[in-house]
């Protein structure tokens, strides 16, 4: 363990970017992190007041205050950053020790290196990458973080569909055996929607105003799961539906098991990995009647509605999975984080 905070900066600073810096002060563990520069494009005074007030999340439970071009955080200056070019920036002088990719935009490793030669130590980006050859790993925390070595120097955090459907799936992977599985994702308005209809998007749906419509939206999920389970390759299909609210998301998974299951078997099996071992504190579980806003600022992965299960015939399951696409997923960012910095130093990284 390091005897300073891990040094860690963000690049993008937009829902996931806001949320990671918000959830490192609000988190009652402590974690050994300490965010010290930002990098965004947007003025700094939208940066403070988009960081003092949250339409989803509420006021920042803290003092928020900007002074050439530092971000105080209670008491604390984030140096805040404006270049659209990794190149523009001199990482080396901010002797950061890892650097968190949130906006989205380096999906390949030709993209992502630019950070590494610019003086980045190494990377955790926000998103799964085209190809797993672009990526040294990608992390579900709580169902692979315990591969890293420390010496990665790309590493992908996935997606926060991912991160909800490949525990869930493990589980039930684990106690009953799937042979097919359909995914539904049922997610929340996103910011590459427009909110009336606007031409911007090759996607023909995605011009429409994300607030008048369910939207069918193309999904990576099935190959995301397939990279990290890839027991389960040709064996998953899914799809997802954008609807239109602000935050909070689900995922409905029909699975056909090869044992024969009832509706407390499955809930029992989830309700169990809950309670115990590596995913107390990333699955949750409910038997309440919930709505999805119940579930906003919820920092599990997943959260398994028991009161939606059904088993159809002997082997075919149906359940529906919560999770705060933004704070669940940028909590994991940090949990991600903080380990791979830990066994980083321990471990001296070879650049490639």
């Amino acid at each position: 363990m390091s005897s300073r905070p891990f040094r860690i900066a963000l690049n993008g600073y937009g829902r996931i970017g806001r949320c990671v810096l918000r959830a490192l002060h609000e988190r009652k563990l402590p974690i050994n992190l300490e965010i010290v520069a930002l990098n965004d494009l947007a003025d700094q005074a939208s940066i403070e007041y988009l960081t003092r007030f949250d339409s989803t999340h509420g006021r920042f439970p803290g003092e928020v205050e900007v002074e050439d071009n530092c971000l105080h955080i209670n008491g604390q200056c984030v140096q805040v950053l404006r270049q659209a070019e990794p190149e523009n920036i001199d990482w080396q002088a901010l002797n950061i020790d890892l650097l968190l990719e949130c906006s989205g935009q380096y999906t390949s490793r030709d993209q992502a290196m630019r950070f590494i030669r610019a003086g980045v130590p190494r990377m955790l980006l926000s998103q799964p990458m085209a190809s797993a050859e672009d990526i040294d790993a990608t992390v579900v925390y709580g169902f692979n973080h315990t591969t890293l070595t420390g010496q990665e120097i790309l590493v992908s955090n996935a997606s926060c569909t991912t991160n909800c459907g490949v525990p869930v799936l493990n589980v039930l992977n684990q106690a009953f055996g799937i042979d097919q599985a359909f995914i539904t994702t049922i997610h929340s308005a996103m910011n590459d929607q427009p909110v009336i209809d606007a031409y911007h998007h090759p996607d023909l749906r995605r011009t429409r105003s994300a607030f008048q419509s369910i939207i069918p939206v193309s999904t990576g999920l099935a190959r995301g799961i397939e990279r990290l389970l890839p027991e389960l390759t040709g064996r998953i299909t899914a799809k997802a539906m954008r609807v239109p609210t602000v935050n909070v998301s689900c995922l409905d998974i029909t699975a056909h098991v090869q044992q024969r299951v009832d509706k407390q078997q499955v809930n029992t099996a989830l309700q169990t990995a809950a309670k115990q071992g590596v995913l107390q504190g990333l699955l949750g579980y409910t038997e309440l009647p919930h709505a999805s806003c119940d579930f906003n600022h919820d920092p599990h992965s997943a959260v398994l509605d028991a009161s939606l299960t059904q088993v159809c015939g002997e082997r075919m399951l149906n359940i529906v999975v919560w999770f705060d696409n933004e704070w669940g997923f940028a909590n994991r960012m940090l949990d991600t984080a903080h380990y791979f910095l830990t066994k980083a130093a321990t471990n001296s990284p070879v650049k490639d």
